[in-house]
């Protein structure tokens, strides 16, 4: 009996060491996790602006070439608008515009003309005047190059007044070509933006109007999460505060960020806060805003609605402990 005791109280014994370990080992866990204080977290969710694409002007779809689920990049042709039309407005503006500078050179070739013409009326009034000076032309000599060269002036004023015309009717002929080339220009419809495209609006053949949607793409340079902080935590949040954020499908990155938006009013029952406590209280909606680039190699798996843990920091002497550093992908 004695040595079945001395069994079972090196079994418990050994046990109960086992078990103070593993509690010391989880102590030293959290206490390896818990957060400075100055830092605090709270689940998010990433989300990213929606881009509505669009025409400028009114058409016939022809083409539309992603697919939903497509990354686009900035330029990148997403549709193209039936161009016949204008096609031809376009080359009947351009022969306007051509006929235009043919007419002003013509002009100011006549102008040339007066003004040889007005030259030598000059001539003549000042050798008429000389004669008729020395009384051997009469006076009505005199009058009549008098005459002549006003005319002639008048003439070069008339001519004057052609060219600036013609000029006017270049600058309005290539006006109206530069506003059919624009016009023409946007029936090829490009993607402002480098993201994913979620939902095509239409199908080639739909006609439509002016500032029509096309499609709608996720702009994955403006990537951010959102989380809701209490009002205790939220007052202490300036625009631009450090941020960090893990999201649950990738939790071995941790992405930096700046907190770019605080809502200045309070709101119950947050849709991303799912405790009773937590609903009971007032929250207030934050943004952490991700830096450009900083999701390149794996922009085919963001995506609106993934849950994460967003951390800020509301003390700026506060430092970032160790496991929060940031880790990008292409790290």
């Amino acid at each position: 009996m004695k040595v079945k005791w001395y069994v079972v109280a090196s079994v418990v014994a050994v046990v109960g060491l086992a078990a103070g370990g593993g509690a010391y080992l989880i102590w030293k866990q959290r206490e390896a996790d818990a957060l400075p204080k100055g830092i605090v977290s709270i689940n998010g969710r990433v989300e990213a602006t929606q881009v509505d694409i669009a025409t400028k002007i009114a058409g016939r779809v022809i083409e539309l070439i992603p697919q939903e689920g497509d990354m686009v990049s900035p330029g990148e042709v997403v549709a193209r608008l039936d161009k016949a039309e204008l096609e031809a407005q376009l080359q009947q503006g351009q022969a306007v515009a051509v006929l235009a500078r043919r007419t002003f050179a013509k002009a100011q070739a006549d102008v040339e003309n007066r003004k040889a013409e007005l030259l030598f009326a000059q001539q003549e009034f000042e050798r008429a005047a000389a004669l008729v000076e020395k009384r051997i032309t009469p006076v009505e000599k005199y009058d009549q190059r008098k005459q002549a060269l006003d005319s002639a002036k008048s003439t070069l004023t008339v001519a004057h007044e052609g060219v600036n015309q013609a000029e006017a009717a270049v600058k309005a002929a290539d006006a109206q070509v530069a506003r059919l080339q624009s016009l023409f220009n946007d029936t090829t419809i490009v993607s402002p933006v480098r993201g994913r495209v979620q939902y095509r609006l239409i199908e080639p053949g739909a006609v439509l109007p002016a500032g029509g949607r096309i499609a709608t793409v996720i702009n994955l340079s403006d990537v951010y999460m959102t989380i809701f902080l209490p009002a205790s935590v939220a007052g202490r949040l300036k625009i631009g505060d450090e941020a960090r954020a893990v999201v649950d499908s990738r939790p071995g990155y941790v992405f930096p960020g700046r907190v770019s938006f605080v809502s200045p009013e309070s709101q119950f029952t947050p849709k991303t806060v799912e405790t009773k406590w937590e609903r009971e209280q007032l929250y207030f909606r934050a943004k952490l805003q991700a830096p450009l680039n900083s999701l390149k190699g794996i922009e085919e798996e963001v995506k609106a609605g993934l849950r994460g843990v967003g951390y800020v920091k509301v003390d700026p002497a506060a430092e970032w402990p160790a496991r929060l550093a940031p880790k990008l992908p292409k790290e």
